[in-house]
């Protein structure tokens, strides 16, 4: 008898455990594809576009001109694309000074013309509406 009740524990833990992956999964998958049009953007220097495809978030943190002084100061040094490969995603609903939501923290091997290994850190979130937005940014 205890046996099964272990056996029934464990099985609906594996069905709950399933559908929390499968959720996150698919967040995942949205964030990425919003995260990846929203660097195409930035990659091609159409730095207002993406200020303006960015989070409520990121544009209440950093106005449009702002914006553009800074990720002009960060990309330009490093020259064209040369690749980008996905290394890491993250799922969360909490992140240190941002307000609790869903955010899905995604991190890319890069390399650019001037700069041969980079880390690029980029964190969609599900905005209000219901659409995955970018709203943070980071080189290392």
């Amino acid at each position: 008898m205890v046996k099964r009740i272990m056996l029934g524990v464990l099985l609906c833990s594996i069905v709950f455990c399933g559908t929390v992956f499968a959720e996150h999964a698919d967040a995942e998958k949205a964030a990425l594809t919003a995260a990846q049009s929203w660097l195409q953007l930035v990659d091609e220097g159409k730095y207002a576009e993406s200020w303006y495809e960015a989070a409520a978030y990121f544009k209440n943190a950093v106005t449009k001109e702002k914006w553009e002084q800074t990720i002009q100061a960060v990309r330009r040094p490093l020259g064209k694309k040369i690749s980008r490969t996905m290394k890491a995603t993250r799922y969360t609903t909490t992140l240190h000074g941002a307000p609790d939501g869903e955010y899905v923290v995604i991190q890319f091997d890069s390399s650019f013309t001037n700069k041969k290994t980079a880390v690029e850190t980029i964190t969609p979130m599900l905005d209000k509406d219901g659409v995955w937005r970018v709203s943070g940014y980071y080189i290392k």
